[in-house]
C-alpha cells in the first residue's frame, strides 16, 4: 500500500537519524579523550579504569533496556534516552580528576547502552518487515556520523576547548533529537503483515493498542545458545570498534608522532571505511549471504589491523585503520539484526551487550595491556579477536541458512 509505504520510508529515516547522531556524539567524545587525559592526569591505565565506567553504565542498562522496549515500545526509548546521550556528553570535560570522570562516564556509557538497545531494536522490526537485509544501513550511519563527529572534532581541537566542543555537541543532540524524535514517535513499531506474531493470551502487563512484538517472546534452549553466540560475534567485532575510538588517535599521537590534526583523522579514516562498507552492506548480503560476508569481514579485519597497529610510519597506519574499517563494517549488524529475529528486543539486548560490552571493555583491557606491553602490542589483540569472529561466523553457517 502506497500510505503504509510512505511511513515506513519516514521511519526509516527517522531512525536513521538517530544512528548517525549516536556516531556523531560517541566520536565527538573519543577525539577529545587526550586533552581529558592530560586534565585529569591520568596514566594509560587508570585512563583505561575511568573508561571502564563507560563500560560499565552501559552493560548495566543494556537488558533493562530490553524490558523497557518490551513493556513501551522502542521509539518512546529511543528518544528518551537520545535526550540522556545528548545531555551527558558535555560532563566529562568538567572534571579534574580519574574518580569523577569515571563517575560521569558511568552516565555517559547509561544512556549510549539505552539507546543503542532501544534502536536496533527498532530497526529488527523494520528489516522483517520490509523483508531486505538493510540493517548495515543504518549502521552506516552511526559511522558516517562517527566519521563527522571526528573530523569535526579534529578541526576544532585547537581552537575550542573540550567543554565548548561538548557543549555544542549537546545543542546539536537536542535539536536532532526534537526533530528526528517527533516523527518516530508518530509511528508504531510496525509488524509484517503476512505474519502477525501470535498472541497466546492475554498477561497482566498487556497495553490496550500496544503492538503484538513488545509481547515478551520466550525462546527455547536452542535459540538462546544462538543469540549468545551471535552476541559473541558482536562482542569479537565491537572490541574493534572500541579499541580504535579510544586508542587509535594515541596510538598515532604517542607512538608514531602524527600531528594531533592527523592523530584525530585516524578514526575518521576508519569510520569512513566502515561507512563504506555498510552502504555497501545490503547488496553484498543479497549477493554472498551472510556467512561469507562475516568470515570475509573478520579475516580482512584481522590483516588490517595487524598492519595498523605495527606499522612504522603513519599513513601505513592508517591504510590499515581502513582496511580494518572496510572488513568489521558489516558484522555486527548482522550479528545483532539475526539475535533479533530469533528473540526480538530480548535478542537485540543479550547481542548487545555482549556486542557494546566488547566495545566498552575493550579500550581498558588494551589500557592494561598498553602498561605491560606497549600499545602497538595491545592493538594487536583486535586482530585476534576479528579473526576468532570470522571462525566463529563459519561454524554458524547452517544457523543463518545461507
Amino acid at each position: 500500500m502506497p500510505g503504509r509505504s510512505k511511513d515506513l520510508t519516514r521511519l526509516r529515516i527517522a531512525l536513521t537519524n538517530f544512528f548517525a547522531l549516536d556516531g556523531f556524539i560517541f566520536a565527538g567524545w573519543v577525539v577529545r579523550i587526550p586533552a581529558i587525559k592530560e586534565q585529569t592526569g591520568a596514566s594509560a591505565s587508570t585512563l583505561g579504569l575511568a573508561l571502564l565506567g563507560v563500560s560499565a553504565g552501559a552493560v548495566v542498562t543494556m537488558m533493562f533496556t530490553g524490558r523497557l522496549c518490551r513493556r513501551y515500545g522502542s521509539h518512546p526509548v529511543t528518544v528518551v534516552c537520545g535526550i540522556l546521550l545528548s545531555l551527558s556528553v558535555a560532563l566529562p570535560p568538567l572534571t579534574h580528576s580519574t574518580w569523577a570522570l569515571g563517575a560521569v562516564l558511568l552516565v555517559f556509557g547509561a544512556a549510549y547502552g539505552g539507546i543503542n538497545v532501544a534502536f536496533n531494536s527498532a530497526a529488527v522490526d523494520l528489516v522483517a518487515v520490509l523483508q531486505r537485509p538493510i540493517m548495515p544501513s543504518f549502521h552506516a550511519a552511526f559511522s558516517l556520523g562517527g566519521m563527522i563527529g571526528a573530523g569535526l572534532g579534529g578541526l576544532v581541537a585547537g581552537s575550542l576547548s573540550p567543554t565548548r566542543h561538548l557543549l555544542g555537541l549537546t545543542v546539536i543532540g537536542l535539536l536532532v533529537t526534537a526533530v528526528a524524535g517527533r516523527a518516530l514517535l508518530r509511528y508504531d513499531s510496525p509488524v509484517p503483515q503476512s505474519a502477525p506474531v501470535p498472541q497466546p493470551a492475554p498477561s497482566p502487563q498487556s497495553v490496550p493498542g500496544q503492538p503484538e512484538e513488545h509481547a515478551p517472546r520466550r525462546a527455547d534452549p536452542r535459540t538462546r545458545r544462538l543469540v549468545v553466540v551471535f552476541g559473541l560475534i558482536a562482542l569479537c567485532t565491537a572490541y574493534g570498534e572500541g579499541a580504535l575510538a579510544d586508542w587509535g588517535t594515541l596510538h598515532l599521537e604517542q607512538d608514531l608522532d602524527a600531528h594531533p590534526g592527523i592523530a584525530a583523522a585516524g578514526y575518521s579514516c576508519f569510520a569512513l571505511a566502515m561507512t563504506i562498507g555498510r552502504l555497501c552492506g545490503t547488496t553484498l548480503l543479497e549477493r554472498l549471504g551472510r556467512t561469507r560476508t562475516v568470515v570475509a569481514g573478520g579475516t580482512m579485519a584481522a590483516v588490517g589491523m595487524l598492519v595498523g597497529s605495527l606499522a612504522p610510519s603513519v599513513w601505513a597506519a592508517l591504510l590499515g585503520f581502513a582496511v580494518t574499517g572496510i572488513g568489521l563494517a558489516n558484522i555486527f549488524p548482522i550479528a545483532v539484526e539475526r539475535a533479533g529475529a530469533l528473540a526480538g528486543p530480548s535478542g537485540v539486548a543479550v547481542a548487545s551487550t555482549f556486542g557494546y560490552g566488547g566495545m566498552l571493555l575493550g579500550p581498558p583491557a588494551i589500557g592494561f595491556m598498553a602498561d605491560w606491553f606497549s600499545l602497538p602490542i595491545a592493538l594487536t589483540s583486535v586482530a585476534a579477536l576479528a579473526a576468532v569472529a570470522a571462525v566463529i561466523g563459519y561454524g554458524t553457517r547452517r544457523a543463518t541458512a545461507d
